[in-house]
């Protein structure tokens, strides 16, 4: 049954909304964050959203276990009972080259799934992907969305570097690296646009709960 709230070791509790990847569960999940930041516990030492789920890591020396769940309850009741907006997000475009040494597993994709490379550009680029949650390296967005017919398992051998912006997929997921870093994923293009500045006073272009649209170009403006 839902919501679940666990313990994870001594000092972090996991909030669980659902069992499924769903907009609504997931819009819960970050309006229950706010709810939690506005409370100002005192004991909380971290909120770490997921697609489905909410990691609270807390001080046990300023609040015990039993007291932070009675707390966090009574926020997931109060969150439970309030109407979530899902149908108006913020859309954040990504021109993007696609393909050649911008994204050399193209043909890979294409292969995989019995399509033209033509075929996956418009089927990648013709869906507005929900940003699920920020993870794996700072501003990297774990986006929602991708057409089943272009799902493509992920390399068996990682890339030591991969290139900042590059797009890729890794089976039902599609997202992008915001600076260059190991990774697996099939890369099928890159954008110019930065991704994550930590010298900007909000450093991630891309934040959870928007909408990201790749856009096909022919070169990098």
């Amino acid at each position: 049954m839902y919501p679940r709230i666990v313990p994870v070791g001594d000092s972090a509790i996991l909030i669980e909304l659902g069992s499924e990847i769903d907009p609504e569960i997931n819009s819960q999940i970050y309006f229950l964050v706010a709810a939690i930041e506005r409370s100002q516990l005192a004991a909380i030492v971290e909120l770490i959203p997921a697609y489905r789920s909410l990691l609270v890591n807390y001080d046990p020396l300023v609040s015990r276990y039993g007291e932070m769940v009675a707390l966090l309850d009574e926020l997931v009741a109060g969150n439970a009972a309030s109407e979530v907006d899902t149908g108006t997000a913020t859309i954040i475009e990504l021109p993007v080259v696609y393909g050649g040494e911008d994204g050399p597993d193209l043909d890979t994709v294409a292969d995989n799934a019995g399509l033209s490379i033509r075929d996956v550009i418009e089927i990648h680029s013709g869906v507005d992907y929900r940003v699920y949650m920020i993870g794996f390296a700072p501003g990297f967005p774990y986006l929602g969305g991708l057409d089943e017919r272009i799902a493509t398992p992920r390399l068996k051998t990682p890339r030591i570097s991969v290139p900042a912006g590059s797009v890729g997929i890794a089976e039902s997921q599609t997202g992008v690296y915001p600076n260059a870093s190991p990774g697996g994923w099939q890369l099928i293009g890159r954008t110019a646009r930065q991704l994550f500045d930590v010298a900007s006073e909000s450093p991630s272009l891309i934040t959870p709960g928007s909408l990201v649209r790749f856009v096909p170009v022919d070169a990098h403006a």
